[in-house]
C-alpha cells in the first residue's frame, strides 16, 4: 500500500476496507505515475534513436507495461512522440518567460537568458537531442505546434534586442540573425558533442570544459554588443 496515501494505509491496518474515493485517488495516482514514467522513458528513446527507431514495445517493456497499457495513456505512437516533444519544449518556454519578467536591460538581460539557456540545455542532454533530431528532420511537431509556441518567444527577443539597439544600450545588429547565432552558439556545441570530442581531444560534457566554453560565448557576446 502507497505511504503516500495515509488514509488507505490507515484502513488497511484496522482491517476496514477502503472507500471507493480512496480507490480512486490511489488509482488516480497511479496513472499519473505511469503516464510520466512512459513519457521520460520515451524522450530517452525519441532522442537517442529517432522517431522511425522508435517502437511502443520497447517503451512499454522499459517502462514494465504491456503495450495495451501504453496505449491506453497514449493511442499512438504519433500521440506519444508529440507529447514527448511538446512537454520537452514546454519548461524551456516556462523558464524563458520567467526571465522576461525580471524586467533588465540591455546586455544584462542577455547574459541571463544565455546563462539560463546553458544550465538548462547541459542539464537536460536529452532534450538537446531531440530538439535537434525534430529540427533535422523536419517533423511535423516543428512546423506545426512547435513553430505556434516559438513563434511568440522569437517575436519577443527580436523586439527585445531592437528596442536595447535603439536605445543605445546594445550595438546595432540584425536582431533575428542574432537570435539565431546565439541559438546555434549554445544548442549546436552541446548537440554536437560527440564532433566536438573528436576535434578537440577533450571531454565536452566535463564540468570545466562547459565553463570555458560558456564563458567563451559570453565573452564573444558581450564584445561584440557592449557599446
Amino acid at each position: 500500500m502507497n505511504s503516500d496515501h495515509p488514509d488507505s494505509v490507515e484502513a488497511a491496518r484496522s482491517g476496514a476496507q477502503p472507500s471507493d474515493s480512496m480507490v480512486r485517488q490511489v488509482a488516480v495516482m497511479s496513472g499519473q505515475d505511469t503516464k510520466a514514467l512512459i513519457l521520460a522513458v520515451a524522450l530517452q528513446r525519441f532522442s537517442a534513436h529517432g522517431y522511425d527507431g522508435t517502437s511502443l514495445n520497447d517503451i512499454a517493456d522499459e517502462v514494465g507495461i504491456r503495450r495495451p497499457s501504453l496505449l491506453h495513456h497514449f493511442p499512438s505512437k504519433d500521440a506519444l512522440y508529440r507529447a514527448v516533444v511538446l512537454e520537452a519544449f514546454a519548461s524551456w518556454f516556462t523558464l524563458i518567460e520567467q526571465a522576461n519578467l525580471n524586467g533588465q536591460q540591455g546586455w544584462d538581460q542577455v547574459e541571463q537568458v544565455l546563462r539560463l539557456a546553458f544550465q538548462y540545455f547541459e542539464e537536460q542532454p536529452a532534450f538537446v537531442r531531440l530538439a535537434r533530431r525534430e529540427a533535422l528532420d523536419g517533423g511535423p511537431v516543428l512546423f506545426q505546434e512547435l513553430g505556434t509556441e516559438l513563434q511568440p518567444l522569437f517575436d519577443h527577443a527580436v523586439a527585445f534586442l531592437e528596442s536595447e539597439m535603439e536605445a543605445g544600450r546594445l550595438r546595432r545588429y540584425d536582431a533575428r540573425q542574432l537570435v539565431f547565432t546565439a541559438y546555434g552558439a549554445v544548442l549546436s556545441y552541446l548537440s554536437d558533442a560527440m564532433f566536438v570530442r573528436t576535434l578537440s581531444g577533450d571531454d565536452p560534457m566535463d564540468p570545466a570544459t562547459l565553463t570555458a566554453r560558456r564563458q567563451h560565448v559570453l565573452d564573444l557576446l558581450r564584445n561584440a554588443l557592449v557599446p
